[in-house]
């Protein structure tokens, strides 16, 4: 799923109506979710958190500068903050599935519409700087909007996009792509200020003042980058803490910091008893500590994804000040779609089943079957993990328990993306058929809904072939005392793929479009076939090991 979150600042923080006009534009847009709006009086701006598709978070960008526009007025703006403008800066960050280059070419896209339709003129910065003086948001916004209408008349300073005019209503808009940023706190168990004053001067990449040998001064740069850090006493809970803002988890991630800061505390005889995350965390930057720790713990990392997560939570500390709720605190999971089917418990999906309701039907079963073999193959894995005195059959077993807890989510997603297919088809034969126009958008909608309804089986019986593969090779290379478990995960792989097969079948029947039909059936064909041939090669083994043959 493709996420991007932006960020924009509006200078505007008291009047609540205003800000209440910006935040509705941004929830009129389609697959975005607003996750905060945070106004601040004394500095007179609010800065605003959304979420969403690519295309989504562009547009509810731009609707809330336009909307700012219309509602703030610069020449009677003042306040503490720092600002160029009514938006005074919109960055975009890749969350999900976006590259950096992605959030560039939208920081460019809404810099050009901003331009041309607002009349605001727009510099780019951080990632989607032209030149380099144009990286830092400060050098940018020098002079502030009091000193905008003189910079403009600078050619060194004419605007990415737009003409070097004075908008003295809007003043200009900074636009950019910078990493997603991470404010995350450590908790130590001492009151004593100084030393987590101390620790955050060691680690935060700006480093700390400290004198030669002859006295003087110079700056000893510090251990972690994309790192800031400070050191204060946090007297609701009665302990000194290190605040940090990580702006480039890639870079240093929260579990870097976690074990460099309590190796740092254990030498000056305190230690770290747990961290806090302010605001949202990307799931990527949970699954990273949670593989970190169960490395730390020589267990294998080819486990569900909620136990990574677990492991994350648990070894960083972060329930320590309060309740972590996964479902809450991690972007990912406030925006996934929903997965009903494959969220029942075994009673509730059979019962579903079996009703006279069409679906869940025969497809959604297939993909069970699917998740099932790869769980299967995964646990298999994950025994023969530990019983493996090779360094390089652990790593075998690890990969190949990683691999299949990747598929495993894939086919419970096809769980409820055959029925929703289903439900799509059985929408558009629902559609008004009176006039020749109705009947050629029904039997549009007809045609697209069968050729969907074609696709995610098909793509069931794409993934049961690597099901097959994963769970062959637990048959030869895994725990031999497992390797029932193996065979009933190629038997269930052999039933994904039979059962994916005949969904795409009968739905290729009643298609029109005869190029598809054939491309298909044909791929089909294959798909089913390497998935037998497999499973006949792989229960031919099981019945050697197990005697059965001699």
């Amino acid at each position: 799923m493709k996420l991007v979150e932006c960020v924009p600042n509006f200078s505007e923080g008291r009047d609540q109506t205003q800000i209440d006009h910006i935040a509705s534009a941004i929830r009129a847009i389609e697959n975005v979710i607003l996750l905060d709006v945070d106004p601040g009086k004394d500095a007179n701006r609010t800065v605003v958190t959304f979420i969403g598709s690519p295309e989504g978070v562009l547009e509810a960008a731009f609707q809330a500068i336009a909307e700012a526009a219309e509602v703030i007025d610069m020449t009677t703006q003042s306040g503490e903050h720092a600002r160029l403008g009514a938006t005074d800066v919109c960055p975009f960050v890749p969350v999900s599935d976006v590259t950096m280059e992605e959030c560039v070419q939208l920081a460019k896209t809404l810099g050009v519409r901003v331009a041309s339709e607002l009349n605001i003129p727009v510099y780019l910065y951080e990632e989607a700087a032209t030149t380099p003086s144009r990286q830092n948001l400060a050098d940018v916004r020098s002079g502030e909007y009091e000193g905008l209408e003189d910079k403009l008349k600078d050619p060194k300073w004419k605007p990415d996009y737009g003409d070097a005019k004075f908008n003295a209503k809007s003043g200009a808009t900074v636009i950019g792509a910078r990493p997603f940023l991470i404010a995350y706190n450590l908790n130590l168990n001492t009151k004593d200020v100084g030393i987590a004053k101390e620790i955050a001067g060691l680690i935060r990449e700006s480093g700390r003042m400290v004198r030669d040998a002859d006295g003087s001064k110079k700056r000893e740069p510090g251990l972690l980058k994309a790192c800031k850090a400070v050191g204060w006493y946090m007297e609701d809970f009665g302990c000194a803490q290190i605040s940090m803002n990580l702006t480039d988890f890639n870079v240093t991630p929260p579990h870097i910091v976690y074990d460099t800061c309590s190796q740092l505390a254990e030498e000056r005889g305190t230690c770290v008893t747990g961290s806090e995350l302010v605001g949202l965390i990307p799931l990527e930057a949970m699954r990273q500590a949670g593989i970190h720790y169960l490395k730390k713990q020589d267990k294998t990392i080819g486990v569900p994804e909620a136990k990574l997560i677990q492991t994350a939570v648990q070894s960083l500390g972060l329930d320590d000040l309060s309740p972590f709720d996964p479902s809450i605190k991690i972007i990912e999971y406030w925006i996934c779609p929903e997965a009903p089917l494959a969220q029942m418990s075994l009673n509730k999906f059979a019962d579903e089943l079996s009703t006279n309701s069409p679906a869940p039907g025969g497809g959604s079963v297939a993909a069970l079957c699917g998740a099932l073999s790869s769980a299967l193959s995964s646990m298999v894995a994950a025994l023969s993990y530990p019983k493996q005195a090779d360094a390089k059959t652990r790593e075998a077993m690890e990969a190949i328990g990683v691999k299949a807890q990747q598929l495993k989510a894939e086919f419970l997603l096809d769980v409820d993306r055959d029925t929703d297919a289903f439900n799509r088809f059985m929408a558009a034969m629902r559609m008004k058929k009176k006039t020749e126009d109705e009947k050629q958008l029904r039997a549009e909608a007809m045609e697209s809904a069968l050729q969907e309804a074609v696709r995610v089986p098909l793509s069931v019986l794409e993934r049961c072939v690597t099901a097959a593969e994963l769970a062959f090779e637990m048959v030869q290379k895994g725990n031999k005392s497992s390797v029932s478990d193996a065979a009933v995960g190629v038997l269930c792989a052999r039933t994904a793929a039979e059962g994916a097969y005949l969904n795409v079948m009968i739905n290729l029947k009643d298609i029109k479009t005869e190029s598809f039909r054939k491309e298909n059936e044909k791929k089909a064909k294959a798909l089913k076939k390497k998935v037998n041939d497999l499973v006949d090669c792989a229960m031919r083994d099981v019945e050697g090991i197990l005697g059965e043959k001699k």
